[in-house]
């Protein structure tokens, strides 16, 4: 097998499957790799069925080869031009929001109080007999 297909080369190969994860090429009449999902084309591939079908020539670069499994891994994607990078918009800021705090002056027992002002009051209920679990 590797006498065949050294890692490198680019040769022309058969779709010959299509898996959720990757297309299966046939390099000739005993001989098929795969090309994994992220190496069909540069770019994000959600679905291989946009990209590719049964029976599809395509060029695919060997990236391993694994004798003792008997795999070869395949790239499309190593075979084309990567397209410009367009640079990305800068990121906006978050918008930074202020809470609101509801203050009420005539009633103590909303608002913010110190420990100092809750403290006998803890101290009381914790000293009633209807507030205590028997």
């Amino acid at each position: 097998m590797s006498e065949k297909f050294e890692v490198g080369s680019v040769v022309t190969g058969k779709v010959t499957g299509i898996q959720p994860y990757g297309a299966f090429v046939a390099l000739d009449e005993s001989t098929q790799g795969l090309v994994h999902i992220s190496e069909i084309t540069h770019g994000y591939v959600k679905d291989i069925n946009e990209h590719l079908k049964v029976g599809d020539e395509v060029n695919v670069k060997v990236l391993s080869v694994d004798e003792a499994a008997g795999k070869i891994g395949l790239s499309i994607r190593a075979t084309q031009e990567a397209p410009e990078r367009t640079e990305a918009p800068a990121k906006k800021a978050p918008k930074k929001r202020q809470a609101a705090v509801k203050t009420t002056m005539n009633d103590s027992s909303e608002g913010f109080n110190t420990l100092k002002d809750k403290l006998q009051e803890w101290i009381d209920q914790s000293q009633r007999e209807d507030l205590i679990k028997k």
